[in-house]
């Protein structure tokens, strides 16, 4: 098998779908929210150091990334708020205390909490992963009053026994293998995990961290994206997942570029906005795990 955890088959001769009540094409809305350490190397950068010896602290880029938490996550979140749109976070967990008020702004315009490691680094060099996940869990529960349900590997960076021990710690679903338009059920030693889709062409980061299009290009990719799904939504449901961070759409010159991604969706009527625990729900009514 080529892929170990999810059964190979094309997408439209899984089983069949009804669409949600609200729409066959459902949005989902994913911010990640990040602490990127002062004191480490950072994850990824915007401008590469004198003579390409890297350096800590890395003050130009840690501050990229301490922009967006500052001016740039306010924005996203009034973009959505202000349209009465439901959206997620994938939070790293040392955001409650690193980064207060954001968590508390968060949590009080609603938004669902998505597990998403302690600090900004792949499990791998993270410490004990089974630790780590418990730890980002009960730390985001402290806030929330719940668990969360599921979960997002910072760089969707996994290791051999991730889904394993996701599903051990009581998650339901998992973002991190980006390999269809619609939910798989996974295979894990602890039982069935649901794989949610989430999307590496729609995502900031890979649009203009690492590809560096010019402003638009997301815009140009969720129309041309949305065009084709409301096309096959005539037959098959889609799940349209938007990947986000405040130090790349929320900075002043890509702001205007989401608000018209977010009114353009709003204006299909196939579309709708869903939470991830509700497309959960939506699906596994209909697909039980076995």
């Amino acid at each position: 098998m080529a892929n170990p955890r999810i059964p190979y088959r094309f997408s439209n001769d899984g089983p069949i779908l009804k669409p949600h009540d609200q729409g066959p094409i459902i949005v989902h809305l994913v911010v990640n929210v990040e602490n990127w350490q002062f004191d480490t190397a950072m994850p990824r950068t915007i401008i590469t150091p004198p003579h390409g010896k890297e350096t800590v602290p890395d003050v130009p880029n840690f501050s990229w990334a301490d922009y967006g938490m500052r001016a740039g996550l306010p924005r996203l979140i009034e973009a959505i708020t202000s349209r009465g749109l439901p959206a997620s976070t994938s939070i790293n967990a040392s955001v409650l205390q690193s980064y207060e008020p954001a968590a508390v702004a968060m949590h009080e315009a609603k938004w669902e909490f998505i597990g998403h490691g302690m600090h900004q680094k792949s499990i791998q060099q993270a410490g004990d992963e089974a630790v780590v996940v418990k730890q980002s869990l009960d730390a985001l529960q402290a806030l929330t009053g719940r668990q969360p349900q599921g979960w997002l590997s910072p760089g969707l960076r996994e290791s051999f026994d991730t889904p394993d021990v996701l599903k051990a710690c009581s998650i339901d679903y998992v973002f991190d293998w980006v390999v269809d338009d619609l939910p798989n059920w996974m295979q894990t030693r602890h039982g069935p995990l649901l794989s949610m889709p989430y999307n590496l062409e729609l995502n900031d980061s890979i649009i203009y961290a690492i590809e560096k299009h010019a402003t638009g290009q997301f815009l140009d990719r969720t129309s041309r994206t949305l065009k084709l799904f409301e096309r096959e939504s005539n037959t098959h449901p889609r799940v349209l997942a938007i990947g986000l961070h405040p130090h790349l759409m929320g900075v002043p010159h890509r702001l205007g570029e989401f608000e018209s991604m977010l009114d353009l969706l709003m204006q299909s009527p196939q579309v709708c906005f869903l939470k991830p625990h509700e497309i959960y729900e939506w699906y596994v009514k209909q697909v039980p795990a076995s």
